[in-house]
């Protein structure tokens, strides 16, 4: 009787552990999202990635009731953030080279498709294709004509490989038809600085970057990169329009969690996001940059990536394009 009466016990106290156990858990798995700090990963301060991922955080913060944070990581954001669990508390801003890449690199640690869950296409930055004015040139007509009459001799200032400026160029030349060598600097500061002072002929910037120099004379703007005129840049025709029928090229920032994030807590992401996105002070702020705000659903961030893999894909193998 007595053993009888222990073993009732024991398995008693195994089932009493087991329910607080069950419980425990349960309400672990029961608390709402977010109830812990939210961080945000992108490249470095500065870049475009790092401005629309500082423009939301206070408003995303106030909606979730939780800190943001961005977390500044450079090259390795994406890489961070496919191997982070896919709780949405570890998000991602980051532009066209973090699906780009795979295409100028041997090994990259994500697959761009595979490894990450789109939330919204943040916003989008135009480039403005403009020339120092020692170039008798006043059209892309007239920029074109002056290419092909000398094969080599133009040149074209850009940033890091593979970004916006430099493939804004590449589409150009294939497009065109015409050969302008490409001269590399270390960042879009000193390629500008390089164009200014005469030491190049043409550069694709991004439109915010020139606006000062452009009004003051010291650049000559032909045309801006997007396939219908920009309010970024009133007056400024399109490349479609000035030669080259369907050329486009923009710099697009999206924003993603890792792949396996529950679809819920993605739409929640979206609904917020978006919501930030549209408040008047976001879109006048990035205006001022020179970035638009897009605001877009999870699926047509899918589609510009996969659209945008195909395209630059295309341009890139073609014109040999690889990462130093």
């Amino acid at each position: 009787m007595k053993l009888q009466s222990a073993r009732r016990r024991i398995t008693g106290a195994r089932a009493l552990t087991c329910f607080v156990w069950v419980i425990t858990v349960g309400t672990a798995h029961a608390q709402p999202y977010p109830n812990k700090p939210v961080r945000i990963v992108t490249t470095e301060p500065g870049s475009g990635n790092d401005l629309v991922a500082r423009l939301i955080v206070p408003w995303l913060s106030a909606s979730l009731g939780q800190p943001v944070v961005v977390d500044n990581r450079g090259i390795l954001a994406g890489e961070i953030v496919a191997k982070a669990t896919p709780d949405a508390y570890t998000l991602l801003s980051y532009g066209s080279p973090l699906w780009l890449a795979p295409f100028m690199r041997e090994r990259v640690p994500y697959d761009p498709v595979k490894d990450f869950a789109p939330i919204t296409l943040a916003a989008s930055s135009p480039n403005v294709l403009i020339v120092h004015p020692s170039l008798p040139v006043n059209s892309v007509r007239e920029l074109i004509a002056a290419a092909r009459a000398r094969p080599g001799e133009l040149n074209y200032s850009s940033s890091s490989t593979g970004a916006t400026p430099h493939l804004a160029a590449e589409l150009f030349k294939a497009m065109a038809r015409v050969n302008i060598v490409r001269v590399p600097y270390k960042g879009s500061g000193a390629a500008l600085t390089a164009l200014i002072g005469g030491q190049v002929h043409v550069m694709f910037p991004n439109a915010g970057a020139v606006t000062p120099y452009l009004k003051s004379g010291r650049l000559r703007a032909l045309a801006v990169t997007t396939s219908e005129p920009s309010a970024l840049v009133p007056g400024l025709p399109t490349l479609a329009a000035s030669g080259l029928p369907g050329y486009e090229s923009v710099s697009p920032f999206g924003i993603f969690a890792p792949a396996g994030t529950p679809p819920a807590l993605v739409h929640r992401l979206n609904q917020e996001i978006v919501g930030a996105l549209r408040k008047p002070e976001v879109i006048e702020r990035l205006f001022n940059t020179g970035t638009e705000s897009v605001a877009s659903s999870p699926e047509q961030l899918a589609a510009t990536i996969k659209s945008e893999m195909v395209k630059w894909g295309k341009v890139i193998r073609d014109a040999g394009i690889r990462e130093e």
